[in-house]
């Protein structure tokens, strides 16, 4: 009966352990996928950019499903926001953030709220 508690008790504080270190990584290791995702639209609206001298609409979805965003029931994933001067990519995973966000005037991957709205 010791044993099994020792074995049990030794199991709970692996997973603990575990989950209390995947918690603490940084989003280049956690969020690998969508990150290389992400950085390929980022590549595919700088050359838009450079070619057309504006950024894409945020309700041009034909344009977006070109240059790479994948098209959802409720709009295209990761979601893109501009104010016409600069973007964002958001990765919304629930209702509440933060979330894993690309914003251009920062041009880093953060764990944040949006800063850009439509």
């Amino acid at each position: 009966m010791k044993k099994t508690l020792i074995i049990i008790g030794s199991i709970l504080l692996l997973i603990i352990i575990s989950f209390t270190i995947y918690w603490n990584l940084p989003i280049d290791v956690t969020r690998k996928s969508d990150i290389e995702f992400g950085n390929k639209i980022i590549q595919n609206i700088e050359t838009y950019q450079k070619n057309k001298g504006r950024l894409p609409q945020n309700d041009d979805w034909k344009t977006l499903e070109k240059l790479g965003f994948k098209m959802e029931d409720l709009g295209v994933s990761p979601v893109y926001t501009t104010d016409d001067k600069s973007y964002e990519l958001t990765y919304v995973d629930g209702f509440d953030g933060p979330y894993l966000i690309w914003n251009s005037q920062e041009r880093k991957w953060t764990i944040d709220f949006p800063k850009i709205y439509k």
